[in-house]
């Protein structure tokens, strides 16, 4: 009787872990021009419906996120140096239990994770290295991956950390003839540097500082590579397999299509709309089976951008 019980009580944790981990409720963060006079950006979390909204860094300098792993928020901030010095810290989707991962000056780029949360790959500033950093939850410079081209920014880790997918031109920056942006993948021991995306020839609508192919983001199911791209005079999602054999537009949006980031079931795609003018842009959230879409913010702020998805509850 005891030993069945014991069993009996061993099975009704795992059924009850189990539901927890279905019942795992999303939120989003995103980046919010807060006040245009002093440059103050803030990192504001929401629901899914869009309500609840929150600012949850609070902060009177620059603070952007471009990555969740879970129900930690990693953000860029400028809190404890100079105006647009950012170091690393986290926080969870409502701004408790903040704190800094790194001394180390980082650059303004999307960043990703592997190691189930354990690692991440990040980009210094551009006056302390050229390469990504790979670090751990200490902030420990753990590895430099160089990709060998003049400018490497917003790096992806794909195929469980070993290929990383990463913005690149070849030259230093847009201000210099010849930059060519595309999507590179390259393994994470930096060999095999191999271009991905190719922008059509023929098409002059991009302007100088137009993305051709904006920082990648991977849907976690199927698996292609997401992007931004300005094309036939207007921004839209793109995507390309990872060994780069097939390459197609992904959406069919009126509004211009930027920043965006899959949630980690794969059953949302939350994007960042905006007018041709660039007066008014939002946070919107599409259902990627039935290709609904309900923009979730308002205009109390003209710029909200970078959405990201994080637990609401920890693990």
């Amino acid at each position: 009787m005891k030993l069945s019980l014991i069993v009996l009580s061993i099975v009704s944790i795992i059924i009850f872990k189990c539901q927890n981990r279905n019942n795992q409720e999303y939120a989003l963060v995103y980046n919010v021009l807060f006040d245009a006079e002093n440059d103050n950006y803030e990192v504001f979390s929401m629901d899914l419906d869009g309500s609840s909204k929150k600012n949850i860094t609070n902060l009177p300098g620059v603070e952007w996120t471009y990555l969740a792993v879970k129900d930690r928020v990693y953000f860029i901030s400028d809190k404890d140096t100079s105006h647009r010095f950012y170091r690393l810290y986290q926080c969870d989707y409502s701004g408790n239990n903040k704190k800094k991962i790194s001394d180390i000056r980082l650059a303004d780029s999307w960043m990703s994770s592997r190691a189930n949360g354990m690692e991440l790959i990040v980009r210094p500033s551009s006056k302390i290295d050229s390469a990504f950093y790979i670090i751990d939850l200490k902030g420990t410079l753990l590895q430099k991956l160089y990709t060998r081209l003049p400018f490497s920014n917003d790096p992806l880790f794909i195929n469980n950390g070993e290929q990383v997918v990463f913005r690149g031109g070849k030259t230093k920056s847009k201000m210099i003839k010849g930059f060519s942006e595309e999507l590179f993948i390259i393994d994470s021991n930096g060999e095999n540097l191999k271009q991905l995306t190719h922008y059509p020839s023929d098409d002059t609508s991009a302007a100088k500082f137009a993305y051709k192919a904006g920082p990648p983001r991977q849907h976690p199911v199927e698996e292609f590579i997401s992007y931004q791209s300005m094309q036939d005079g207007k921004y839209s999602l793109f995507a390309i397999t990872p060994d780069g054999k097939k390459q197609w537009k992904l959406t069919e949006n009126s509004q211009n299509e930027g920043w965006h980031d899959w949630s980690p079931d794969g059953k949302w795609l939350a994007i960042e709309l905006f007018d041709d003018e660039q007066t008014q842009f939002h946070i919107a959230l599409m259902n990627w089976e039935t290709k609904e879409m309900k923009v979730l913010t308002d205009t109390t702020y003209k710029y909200q951008q970078a959405p990201c998805f994080v637990l609401k509850n920890p693990i």
